[in-house]
Protein backbone atom coordinates (compact mmCIF):
# COMPACT_ATOMS: atom_id res chain seq x y z
CA UNK A 1 0.00 0.00 0.00
CA UNK A 2 2.82 2.24 0.58
CA UNK A 3 4.08 1.90 -2.96
CA UNK A 4 1.43 5.13 -4.15
CA UNK A 5 3.06 6.84 -1.90
CA UNK A 6 6.59 7.33 -4.43
CA UNK A 7 5.49 7.55 -8.37
CA UNK A 8 6.76 4.90 -10.47
CA UNK A 9 9.56 6.16 -13.04
CA UNK A 10 9.87 4.99 -16.21
CA UNK A 11 11.85 2.43 -17.24
CA UNK A 12 15.54 3.05 -18.30
CA UNK A 13 16.05 3.23 -21.86
CA UNK A 14 17.94 -0.01 -23.38
CA UNK A 15 21.28 0.33 -24.26
CA UNK A 16 21.30 0.35 -28.41
CA UNK A 17 23.12 -2.09 -29.69
CA UNK A 18 27.26 -1.26 -29.75
CA UNK A 19 28.76 -1.97 -33.51
CA UNK A 20 29.89 -5.04 -33.80
CA UNK A 21 33.90 -5.74 -34.55
CA UNK A 22 36.26 -8.07 -35.43
CA UNK A 23 36.50 -11.10 -33.42
CA UNK A 24 40.00 -11.00 -31.73
CA UNK A 25 40.19 -14.48 -33.47
CA UNK A 26 40.06 -13.20 -36.86
CA UNK A 27 42.87 -11.04 -36.88
CA UNK A 28 45.58 -13.71 -36.71
CA UNK A 29 44.18 -15.31 -39.65
CA UNK A 30 43.94 -11.88 -41.56
CA UNK A 31 47.45 -11.44 -40.79
CA UNK A 32 48.24 -14.46 -41.90
CA UNK A 33 46.87 -14.17 -45.03
CA UNK A 34 48.51 -10.39 -45.53
CA UNK A 35 52.41 -12.02 -45.24
CA UNK A 36 51.29 -15.35 -47.41
CA UNK A 37 50.23 -12.69 -50.06
CA UNK A 38 53.91 -10.49 -49.19
CA UNK A 39 55.69 -13.36 -49.31
CA UNK A 40 54.18 -14.51 -52.61
CA UNK A 41 54.48 -11.50 -54.36
CA UNK A 42 58.17 -11.38 -52.75
CA UNK A 43 58.66 -14.67 -54.78
CA UNK A 44 57.05 -13.47 -57.77
CA UNK A 45 59.65 -10.74 -58.32
CA UNK A 46 62.72 -13.09 -57.29
CA UNK A 47 61.78 -15.52 -60.05
CA UNK A 48 61.41 -12.66 -62.62
CA UNK A 49 65.26 -11.61 -61.91
CA UNK A 50 67.90 -12.86 -64.63
CA UNK A 51 69.68 -16.14 -63.10
CA UNK A 52 73.28 -14.60 -63.07
CA UNK A 53 71.99 -11.43 -61.33
CA UNK A 54 70.59 -13.91 -58.59
CA UNK A 55 73.92 -15.75 -58.54
CA UNK A 56 75.97 -12.50 -58.01
CA UNK A 57 73.47 -11.37 -55.06
CA UNK A 58 74.25 -15.01 -53.11
CA UNK A 59 77.69 -14.89 -54.12
CA UNK A 60 77.78 -11.14 -52.30
CA UNK A 61 75.80 -12.35 -49.28
CA UNK A 62 78.62 -15.16 -48.87
CA UNK A 63 81.18 -13.34 -49.01
CA UNK A 64 79.89 -10.60 -46.45
CA UNK A 65 78.83 -13.21 -44.25
CA UNK A 66 82.65 -14.75 -44.42
CA UNK A 67 84.33 -11.56 -44.44
CA UNK A 68 83.10 -10.40 -40.88
CA UNK A 69 83.07 -14.00 -39.63
CA UNK A 70 86.81 -14.06 -40.09
CA UNK A 71 87.35 -10.38 -38.96
CA UNK A 72 85.24 -10.77 -36.14
CA UNK A 73 87.54 -14.15 -35.50
CA UNK A 74 91.11 -12.29 -35.41
CA UNK A 75 89.41 -9.26 -33.31
CA UNK A 76 87.33 -11.27 -30.49
CA UNK A 77 88.26 -15.17 -31.25
CA UNK A 78 92.31 -15.27 -31.94
CA UNK A 79 94.19 -16.24 -29.01
CA UNK A 80 97.44 -14.25 -29.28
CA UNK A 81 99.93 -17.32 -27.73
CA UNK A 82 102.93 -14.80 -27.31
CA UNK A 83 104.94 -11.75 -28.08
CA UNK A 84 105.91 -12.76 -31.10
CA UNK A 85 101.78 -13.38 -32.12
CA UNK A 86 101.83 -9.71 -31.73
CA UNK A 87 101.15 -7.87 -35.22
CA UNK A 88 102.04 -4.14 -35.59
CA UNK A 89 98.29 -3.37 -35.95
CA UNK A 90 97.42 -3.93 -32.65
CA UNK A 91 100.25 -1.53 -31.44
CA UNK A 92 99.20 0.92 -33.82
CA UNK A 93 95.57 1.05 -33.09
CA UNK A 94 96.77 0.35 -28.90
CA UNK A 95 93.84 -2.89 -28.62
CA UNK A 96 92.65 -3.89 -25.46
CA UNK A 97 93.05 -7.78 -24.75
CA UNK A 98 91.78 -9.70 -22.28
CA UNK A 99 93.59 -12.67 -19.79
CA UNK A 100 94.76 -14.48 -16.57
CA UNK A 101 97.95 -13.38 -15.02
CA UNK A 102 99.72 -16.58 -14.41
CA UNK A 103 103.23 -15.77 -12.68
CA UNK A 104 104.27 -12.25 -10.88
CA UNK A 105 108.39 -12.17 -11.27
CA UNK A 106 108.77 -9.11 -10.93
CA UNK A 107 107.23 -5.88 -9.05
CA UNK A 108 106.24 -3.94 -12.05
CA UNK A 109 105.68 -6.91 -14.97
CA UNK A 110 104.17 -10.37 -15.33
CA UNK A 111 103.61 -13.26 -16.90
CA UNK A 112 99.62 -12.90 -18.79
CA UNK A 113 97.67 -16.03 -20.86
CA UNK A 114 95.68 -14.30 -23.30
CA UNK A 115 91.50 -15.39 -22.83
CA UNK A 116 89.78 -14.22 -26.56
CA UNK A 117 85.92 -12.92 -25.78
CA UNK A 118 84.56 -15.96 -27.00
CA UNK A 119 85.42 -19.37 -27.32
CA UNK A 120 85.25 -22.25 -24.56
CA UNK A 121 89.02 -23.82 -25.24
CA UNK A 122 90.61 -20.61 -24.35
CA UNK A 123 89.13 -20.88 -20.56
CA UNK A 124 89.99 -24.71 -20.80
CA UNK A 125 93.60 -23.68 -21.50
CA UNK A 126 93.87 -21.00 -18.84
CA UNK A 127 92.39 -23.45 -15.81
CA UNK A 128 95.48 -26.12 -17.30
CA UNK A 129 98.12 -22.76 -17.41
CA UNK A 130 96.86 -21.58 -14.06
CA UNK A 131 96.73 -24.83 -12.60
CA UNK A 132 99.40 -27.42 -13.14
CA UNK A 133 102.10 -25.56 -15.63
CA UNK A 134 102.01 -22.71 -13.25
CA UNK A 135 102.73 -25.34 -10.58
CA UNK A 136 105.28 -26.78 -12.44
CA UNK A 137 106.84 -23.19 -13.23
CA UNK A 138 107.23 -22.06 -9.21
CA UNK A 139 108.77 -25.71 -9.01
CA UNK A 140 111.56 -25.22 -12.25
CA UNK A 141 110.66 -28.01 -14.30
CA UNK A 142 112.48 -27.00 -17.80
CA UNK A 143 110.23 -28.84 -19.71
CA UNK A 144 106.86 -27.09 -18.57
CA UNK A 145 108.55 -23.88 -17.64
CA UNK A 146 109.33 -23.44 -21.22
CA UNK A 147 105.86 -24.47 -22.20
CA UNK A 148 104.28 -22.17 -20.30
CA UNK A 149 107.06 -18.93 -21.28
CA UNK A 150 105.58 -19.74 -25.15
CA UNK A 151 102.08 -19.78 -24.16
CA UNK A 152 102.28 -16.42 -21.93
CA UNK A 153 102.40 -12.58 -22.93
CA UNK A 154 105.69 -10.93 -21.09
CA UNK A 155 103.52 -7.49 -19.98
CA UNK A 156 105.88 -4.46 -18.52
CA UNK A 157 103.25 -2.50 -16.54
CA UNK A 158 103.50 1.50 -17.94
CA UNK A 159 103.79 4.16 -16.04
CA UNK A 160 105.59 2.77 -12.99
CA UNK A 161 108.82 2.06 -11.88
CA UNK A 162 109.08 -0.17 -8.50
CA UNK A 163 112.10 -1.50 -6.43
CA UNK A 164 114.28 -2.86 -7.88
CA UNK A 165 115.49 -6.97 -7.32
CA UNK A 166 118.77 -8.50 -7.04
CA UNK A 167 119.90 -8.87 -10.81
CA UNK A 168 123.29 -9.30 -12.24
CA UNK A 169 125.21 -8.86 -8.87
CA UNK A 170 123.46 -5.88 -8.00
CA UNK A 171 121.97 -5.34 -4.28
CA UNK A 172 118.21 -5.36 -3.54
CA UNK A 173 116.64 -2.28 -3.11
CA UNK A 174 114.78 -1.45 -0.22
CA UNK A 175 110.85 -2.62 -0.20
CA UNK A 176 111.47 -4.85 -3.08
CA UNK A 177 109.90 -7.93 -1.66
CA UNK A 178 107.28 -6.13 -0.20
CA UNK A 179 106.41 -4.68 -3.60
CA UNK A 180 106.63 -7.55 -5.21
CA UNK A 181 104.10 -9.29 -2.81
CA UNK A 182 101.87 -6.52 -2.88
CA UNK A 183 101.30 -7.06 -6.90
CA UNK A 184 101.55 -10.87 -6.25
CA UNK A 185 97.90 -10.42 -4.07
CA UNK A 186 96.30 -8.19 -6.51
CA UNK A 187 97.21 -9.54 -9.56
CA UNK A 188 98.01 -13.45 -9.63
CA UNK A 189 95.96 -16.39 -10.84
CA UNK A 190 93.27 -13.30 -11.76
CA UNK A 191 91.87 -11.28 -14.99
CA UNK A 192 93.50 -8.21 -16.18
CA UNK A 193 92.49 -6.49 -19.41
CA UNK A 194 95.88 -4.78 -21.03
CA UNK A 195 96.10 -1.81 -23.74
CA UNK A 196 99.35 -2.82 -26.14
CA UNK A 197 101.61 -0.02 -26.16
CA UNK A 198 104.37 -1.50 -27.82
CA UNK A 199 107.44 -3.79 -27.59
CA UNK A 200 110.30 -2.57 -25.78
CA UNK A 201 113.81 -3.51 -25.82
CA UNK A 202 113.39 -6.71 -23.26
CA UNK A 203 110.76 -7.76 -25.91
CA UNK A 204 108.10 -7.23 -23.02
CA UNK A 205 104.72 -6.24 -24.26
CA UNK A 206 104.64 -2.21 -22.52
CA UNK A 207 100.74 -1.95 -21.90
CA UNK A 208 98.48 0.35 -19.56
CA UNK A 209 96.66 -2.72 -16.96
CA UNK A 210 93.56 -2.68 -15.29
CA UNK A 211 91.84 -4.90 -12.86
CA UNK A 212 88.87 -6.46 -14.04
CA UNK A 213 85.31 -4.53 -12.65
CA UNK A 214 83.58 -6.02 -9.88
CA UNK A 215 79.87 -5.56 -11.07
CA UNK A 216 79.70 -5.31 -14.50
CA UNK A 217 81.41 -6.75 -17.71
CA UNK A 218 84.98 -5.41 -18.19
CA UNK A 219 83.66 -5.25 -22.40
CA UNK A 220 82.29 -2.15 -21.70
CA UNK A 221 83.46 -0.82 -18.34
CA UNK A 222 86.98 -0.17 -17.04
CA UNK A 223 88.66 -1.43 -14.18
CA UNK A 224 90.85 0.35 -11.47
CA UNK A 225 94.14 1.32 -13.16
CA UNK A 226 96.82 -0.82 -11.62
CA UNK A 227 99.56 1.45 -12.19
CA UNK A 228 97.52 3.85 -10.43
CA UNK A 229 96.87 1.57 -7.57
CA UNK A 230 100.68 0.53 -7.17
CA UNK A 231 101.44 4.15 -6.79
CA UNK A 232 98.57 5.10 -4.27
CA UNK A 233 99.90 1.78 -2.23
CA UNK A 234 103.51 2.86 -2.03
CA UNK A 235 104.97 0.21 -4.29
CA UNK A 236 106.35 2.37 -6.92
CA UNK A 237 106.98 5.65 -8.77
CA UNK A 238 105.80 7.75 -11.60
CA UNK A 239 108.37 6.35 -13.91
CA UNK A 240 109.49 9.82 -16.06
CA UNK A 241 111.86 8.47 -18.88
CA UNK A 242 111.68 9.12 -22.40
CA UNK A 243 108.71 6.79 -24.21
CA UNK A 244 106.73 6.87 -20.98
CA UNK A 245 102.84 6.09 -21.49
CA UNK A 246 100.10 7.22 -18.69
CA UNK A 247 96.72 6.14 -20.25
CA UNK A 248 93.66 8.36 -20.36
CA UNK A 249 94.56 9.66 -16.64
CA UNK A 250 97.86 11.25 -17.70
CA UNK A 251 100.91 11.90 -16.06
CA UNK A 252 99.50 14.39 -13.88
CA UNK A 253 97.30 12.21 -11.90
CA UNK A 254 99.94 9.70 -11.62
CA UNK A 255 102.26 12.32 -10.18
CA UNK A 256 99.56 13.88 -7.51
CA UNK A 257 98.67 10.37 -5.93
CA UNK A 258 102.67 9.76 -6.04
CA UNK A 259 102.69 12.69 -3.86
CA UNK A 260 99.78 11.88 -1.45
CA UNK A 261 101.66 8.48 -1.06
CA UNK A 262 104.73 10.23 -0.05
CA UNK A 263 103.00 12.63 2.28
CA UNK A 264 101.48 9.47 3.67
CA UNK A 265 103.89 7.92 3.97
CA UNK A 266 102.55 4.41 2.59
CA UNK A 267 104.98 1.57 1.43
CA UNK A 268 108.17 2.33 0.26
CA UNK A 269 108.23 6.36 1.88
CA UNK A 270 107.82 4.80 4.85
CA UNK A 271 111.36 5.87 6.19
CA UNK A 272 110.71 9.67 4.72
CA UNK A 273 111.14 11.46 1.58
CA UNK A 274 114.90 10.62 1.44
CA UNK A 275 114.03 6.81 -0.15
CA UNK A 276 116.19 6.15 -2.91
CA UNK A 277 113.75 5.90 -5.73
CA UNK A 278 114.10 3.02 -8.46
CA UNK A 279 115.45 5.42 -11.55
CA UNK A 280 118.13 6.82 -9.10
CA UNK A 281 119.05 3.10 -8.22
CA UNK A 282 119.73 2.15 -11.61
CA UNK A 283 121.66 5.07 -12.58
CA UNK A 284 124.01 4.98 -9.47
CA UNK A 285 124.49 1.47 -10.24
CA UNK A 286 124.99 2.22 -14.40
CA UNK A 287 127.57 4.59 -13.63
CA UNK A 288 129.45 2.69 -11.21
CA UNK A 289 129.62 0.00 -13.57
CA UNK A 290 130.39 2.23 -16.44
CA UNK A 291 133.46 3.19 -14.38
CA UNK A 292 136.23 0.35 -15.22
CA UNK A 293 135.01 -0.02 -18.22
CA UNK A 294 135.69 3.78 -19.27
CA UNK A 295 138.89 3.20 -17.58
CA UNK A 296 139.79 0.21 -19.46
CA UNK A 297 139.39 1.75 -22.27
CA UNK A 298 141.33 4.49 -21.32
CA UNK A 299 143.78 2.24 -20.72
CA UNK A 300 144.13 0.53 -23.76
CA UNK A 301 144.02 3.62 -25.98
CA UNK A 302 147.03 5.03 -24.46
CA UNK A 303 148.65 1.88 -24.69
CA UNK A 304 147.96 1.82 -28.84
CA UNK A 305 149.34 5.04 -28.56
CA UNK A 306 152.48 4.47 -27.13
CA UNK A 307 155.33 4.32 -29.92
CA UNK A 308 157.39 1.21 -29.66
CA UNK A 309 160.73 1.23 -29.23
CA UNK A 310 163.60 0.32 -31.72
CA UNK A 311 165.62 -2.99 -32.38
CA UNK A 312 168.46 -1.49 -29.93
CA UNK A 313 166.78 -0.03 -27.52
CA UNK A 314 164.93 -3.49 -26.82
CA UNK A 315 168.44 -5.63 -26.72
CA UNK A 316 169.29 -3.90 -23.57
CA UNK A 317 165.82 -4.28 -21.50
Amino acid sequence: MFSSLWPKQPPADRPQDLPQTKSSDHIPEELMKDAKEELERVKQRFDSLPVPVVALVAFGLGLACSTSGALLYARYGRRIKNTDWITPGYFEKNRWIRGVVTSVGDADNFRFFHTPSFGDKSQRQTKVIGGSLYAAYVSRSPRLRTELVNQTLHVRIAGVDAPEHAHFGKPEQPYAKESLAWLRQKILGKVVYCQLIRRDQYHRVVSNVHLAPRLFPGAFFFGKNLAVEMLRAGCATTYEQAGAEYGKQGKEEYLRVEKEARAARRGMWAKGMTTETPAEYKRRHSSALAEPIITEKIQRKARAQKPNAGWFSRLFR
